[in-house]
């Protein structure tokens, strides 16, 4: 029987990175809420089992966590391929100009997208949305900010930077990939109602032309978080004053 060969290091160390993506887009998840429900109740002398506000806000940052886990496979993907996360500008450490412009951008992309969303609400086009986890707690404005950077690092980096940069090394033309990634992200909003669709297209064809001119996917990490914060606070603030919302 041949001896088992063992891996060098740093190949051990991706596969061991593997596994653990592999893990955490399958199982990993229904483990941790199992923990999370066997240590909330005690298991004698309960029939009911009562969930309380520490259980859900254990389980919404639990959710937050594992929904991050595409981004690993991201740049898991991106570092086996030899290229790295800097191949979309997904570097460690957040540039001062990247902070600057993604400012910038959700300033002007909050006072758009609000406009879009009151018309669209207005004709009938529109769901009430609550951009919000559950009112009334002390975690409620921190969940919602790790809610905003959970969505803003899926979006811009797996539908954004990621896939425009492989869809246009498979040969794509820069402006059939935009289409494609913006519809794609226009589609998974369609719960929001058809308005909801075309302000996510826009905003899509707006980040994917930024990203493909600058190849830097941090400003627009930034841009969708303070937008979603944003959105959540004026929610919070405003929901027994406004109609629309």
């Amino acid at each position: 029987m041949p001896a088992r060969r063992e891996a060098p290091a740093l190949e051990r160390r991706t596969l061991y990175e593997e596994v653990l993506i592999v893990l955490g887009l399958t199982v990993l998840y229904s483990v941790v809420l199992s923990i999370i429900d066997l240590l909330s109740v005690p298991l004698r002398g309960s029939s009911v089992a009562t969930i309380s506000q520490t259980v859900v806000l254990a389980r919404h940052l639990a959710s937050a966590v594992f929904a991050l886990v595409p981004v690993w496979l991201v740049v898991h993907l991106l570092r086996r391929s030899g290229e790295g996360p800097g191949a979309i500008g997904f570097r460690p450490r957040i540039p001062g100009d990247d902070l600057a412009l993604g400012v910038a951008l959700a300033v002007l992309v909050s006072a758009v997208g609000l406009g879009v969303y009151v018309l669209a609400f207005e004709l009938g086009l529109n769901r009430l949305v609550i951009p919000v986890p559950p009112l009334g707690h002390w975690w409620t404005v921190p969940v919602l900010v790790v809610d905003a950077a959970q969505n803003g690092f899926l979006e811009e980096v797996v539908v954004l930077g990621y896939l425009l940069h492989r869809l246009g090394q498979a040969g794509w033309s820069p402006r059939r990939a935009l289409v494609l990634t913006s519809i794609l992200r226009g589609s998974y909003h369609l719960y929001q109602g058809f308005g909801g669709f075309v302000g996510n297209f826009a905003l899509g064809m707006l980040f994917g032309w930024i990203f493909q001119r600058t190849r830097r996917v941090w400003p627009l990490i930034v841009a969708h978080t303070v937008v979603d914060v944003l959105a959540g606070l004026g929610y919070i603030l405003l929901r027994d004053r406004v109609a629309f919302i």
